[in-house]
């Protein structure tokens, strides 16, 4: 895939466990793109009042404004199926999330090939230190800022 011109979609998600059957998906950020250009955003979160997780509940606590509030983790998920088309998935972790996503259909892919790195736990540091970005708790802007800065060293 070219990220520079195919249309494609960033995704992550904040679950409350690893393992999807017996978790739920607290937060799901996405950014639907064509190219360069991005076409659409997807900010969704479940209610605080249904997350037993105080350190997801905490870690989720920021730009409260900008996100569309949900009380179960299903609507989350059939919402973002309805959204996000037939485009490929570009996943910023693989384990948890593609189990996450496993009802969807959609080609799914890593992020890091295309940004010339490996998964670690540190990975946003490394994106941040690497691209010379602004901190930020929205990942997929820190992703889509460094696909766009690689995109144009081409």
């Amino acid at each position: 895939m070219k990220l520079d011109k195919d249309k494609y979609i960033i995704v992550e998600i904040i679950p409350d466990n690893s393992n999807p059957d017996i978790g739920k998906i607290c937060q799901l950020q996405a950014l639907k793109l064509n190219g360069l250009t991005l076409i659409d955003r997807f900010d969704y979160r479940l209610d605080s009042s249904k997350i037993d997780n105080i350190a997801i509940i905490k870690a989720t606590n920021y730009d409260n404004e900008s996100f569309k509030y949900v009380y179960d983790s299903d609507t989350i998920l059939n919402d973002f199926k309805s959204w996000c088309d037939d485009y490929p998935l570009i996943l910023i972790e693989d384990d948890y999330t593609s189990n996450y996503l496993k009802s969807i259909d959609n080609k799914k892919e890593l992020v890091y090939p295309y940004l010339g790195l490996e998964h670690s736990y540190d990975i946003f540091d490394k994106i941040i230190d690497k691209y010379n970005l602004e901190p930020s708790n929205h990942l997929v802007d820190l992703i889509y800022e460094a696909i766009i800065i690689t995109s144009n060293k081409k």
